[in-house]
């Protein structure tokens, strides 16, 4: 199916401004910067006193929408090589399990979700050790008064909570590599932040199509259903976000999974009424295809492939190609790069993002609005 979008528009730097009054590639652009922000706000917290009562039997990270993904960062990042659980929660009961020998880290942008509020309370009330991470003055920074937790504080710069993601999760990655749970030196950061600033230049607006690498993405899934698949947990997170994004930005739908689960499920959309139903060729002259075409969008398939695969998934992700060709379904990767789990994340999250935007803007699409989320906060509200 075709939107019959004018791609020029891309390239139309009155168009883009036009289409983005919130300034949403300017947020995007901001990865960078947000990542020595936050590396510079954990810096300025009092982790020593988190870092003096020991290694936690277990880290909770939880957290909802743009802040909620934390949780999966950390996990992807220093899961493999962690000695304890890292757990990302999402929702408002903090896990029966958790105990005074636990810690949770409660993210918020805003510092005013609900049903993160709601599990920093239950953490207090079992005697658990709490950090906080978002707005100072918040609801949520008020959970440390009489030194009950310790607050970072993170400055959102006005942006809406999903362009915070290194803000955020910085923060807390830190906090792990201080416990002694997973490395990330301040190296490693510095160089990430510098890879994000270069992957940002290499997607900036002012940079035409065909050099631009998240102008070209966004060109090839307009009008597609967007299936995101990754070849590892790491790029799986980067396929959650994009899937996250891409519905928030583009407000598209589109499919995320993780090989080789994907492999045992999702695989056979392929053979269905958004594929092309079938691996033979069709030779039917007389069929009309234009029909065909408009009556439903296309399976478009991104693997997003991480530079640290297992052999049994390398295999499967190439045998995902060649059925994808059989199937006559358009495929395409998208390779990590870096050797650090961080930089790897990165480097899949960063195009992507920006991508949605500006898959946004050539669907004709104000990227930053949430009417939706907005309208069932309200609705619950009252």
């Amino acid at each position: 199916m075709s939107l019959g979008n004018d791609e020029s528009v891309l390239d139309d730097p009155d168009a883009l401004a036009a289409g983005d009054p919130g300034g949403m590639l300017r947020a995007v652009a901001t990865a960078g910067a947000q990542l020595r922000a936050g590396a510079l706000g954990a810096s300025e917290a009092d982790l020593a006193t988190v870092v003096a009562d020991g290694r936690p039997r277990s880290m909770v990270v939880t957290g909802m929408g743009g802040s909620g993904i934390t949780g999966d960062v950390v996990a992807a990042v220093g899961g493999p090589t962690c000695p304890v659980p890292l757990v990302a929660h999402r929702g408002y009961r903090l896990p029966g399990w958790v105990g005074p020998m636990d810690l949770v880290v409660a993210v918020s942008a805003s510092g005013r979700t609900e049903e993160t509020l709601a599990v920093a309370d239950a953490a207090l009330r079992r005697g658990c050790r709490l950090v906080t991470v978002g707005q100072a003055g918040s609801p949520l920074s008020e959970r440390s008064a009489g030194g009950r937790a310790v607050h970072i504080a993170v400055d959102t710069g006005g942006r809406m909570p999903r362009t915070n993601l290194w803000a955020l999760a910085v923060p807390v990655l830190i906090l792990g590599d201080a416990l002694g749970l997973m490395a990330v030196p301040a190296d490693v950061l510095a160089a990430v932040a510098d890879d994000l600033d270069r992957i940002s230049g290499e997607c900036a607006p002012g940079v035409e199509s065909y050099d631009n690498p998240a102008k070209r993405l966004a060109a090839e899934l307009s009008g597609t259903l967007p299936y995101v698949w990754g070849t590892s947990e790491l790029a799986g997170v980067a396929a959650y976000r994009a899937f996250c994004q891409l519905a928030e930005n583009a407000k598209h739908p589109s499919v995320w999974g993780v090989l080789p689960e994907a492999h045992h499920n999702q695989v056979v959309a392929f053979a269905g009424a958004f594929g092309t139903g079938s691996r033979e060729k069709d030779d039917d002259i007389f069929r009309d295809r234009v029909s065909d075409e408009s009556a439903r969008p296309r399976i478009r398939l991104l693997v997003l492939r991480d530079s640290e695969e297992l052999p049994e998934v390398a295999r499967r992700r190439d045998a995902t190609m060649q059925l994808a060709e059989e199937y006559a379904v358009p495929a395409q990767e998208l390779a990590a790069s870096g050797e650090h789990p961080l930089a790897r994340l990165a480097s899949l999250v960063a195009p992507t993002d920006f991508a949605s935007v500006y898959l946004a803007l050539l669907e004709g699409t104000d990227p930053t609005p949430i009417e939706p989320i907005d309208t069932l906060k309200a609705s619950i509200a009252r």
